[in-house]
């Protein structure tokens, strides 16, 4: 028998574990790329839930995580746990799920947030550069899923898991070709987004048959660094907003959805 924590010296349950089940109040959630923009307001938003126990701030850089952590701490979020995590790094991911797997031994939900746009560079289908397609599909692509496959065993240990892949509208076909918007001229990050919302959709039906949620979530246009701050895009914070209940679905929430509406 595993005993954790300050039951280590007892193999029977004390009348507080008895009178309180712990399922409802030990959320355990992971951010990508929640050192700043969405990523770091859908972790200030999640670590506010009442039933969330912890959530690891994934970062590739230590020092932005550390400072996020230690603002969101300040803030009086003691919840927030900073975790070295850079999707283009197999190593950096092992080692994030080893270090939560021992501390936490599961995980209720992850959150692939992480992602690069390379807007400064030329995207036109015509003429982008195969290494430009090549750096954005490391990222929000072959990342997300190094992720994903290296987390989903602890995601099966949770009794409510979800996983939540930030989507955007320029990966959907049908709003490219119906938006009458001139977003053509972002060839590789578009292909990228709309390749995860191929595999998100392929991932929740294998997932299905383990209870586990998959849904691709796109937050709306937000001012973000991907996008130079545009100034007609909403706040990071109301595009998190929008991300919350998709991270925080019940047993019963959808799964497999796509260009979905905001609300579950």
């Amino acid at each position: 028998m595993n005993i954790k924590g300050p039951q280590q010296l007892s193999i029977f349950p004390t009348f507080q574990q008895l009178s309180h089940p712990p399922s409802k109040m030990s959320k355990v959630i992971l951010v990508t790329g929640g050192n700043a923009g969405i990523g770091y307001e859908l972790v200030k938003a999640l670590a506010s839930k009442p039933d969330v126990h912890k959530v690891y701030l994934a970062a590739r850089n230590e020092g932005s995580g550390r400072e996020a952590q230690d603002t969101l701490r300040a803030e009086g979020l003691g919840n927030v746990h900073f975790i070295h995590l850079d999707v283009t790094d197999v190593a950096t991911i092992i080692s994030a799920k080893e270090a939560i797997e021992k501390n936490d031994g599961k995980l209720d939900i992850l959150v692939n947030n992480a992602g690069i746009g390379e807007g400064d560079k030329d995207q036109k289908p015509s003429t982008v550069e195969v290494d430009t397609v090549r750096r954005v599909l490391e990222t929000n692509l072959l990342g997300l899923i190094q992720t994903t496959t290296t987390f989903v065993p602890l995601l099966r240990r949770s009794p409510q898991a979800v996983i939540l892949n930030v989507g955007s509208e320029l990966g959907s076909n049908t709003w490219m070709s119906n938006s009458g918007k001139d977003f053509f001229q972002f060839a590789a990050y578009s292909a990228s987004k709309a390749a995860v919302s191929s595999y998100t959709i392929n991932l929740a039906h294998e997932l299905k048959a383990d209870g586990i949620k998959v849904n691709v979530i796109t937050p709306g246009y937000t001012a973000t660094k991907i996008n130079g701050y545009a100034p007609t895009g909403k706040t990071s914070t109301q595009g998190a907003a929008i991300l919350v209940p998709w991270a925080m679905l019940e047993k019963d929430g959808p799964s497999g959805k796509s260009d979905t509406p905001v609300t579950p």
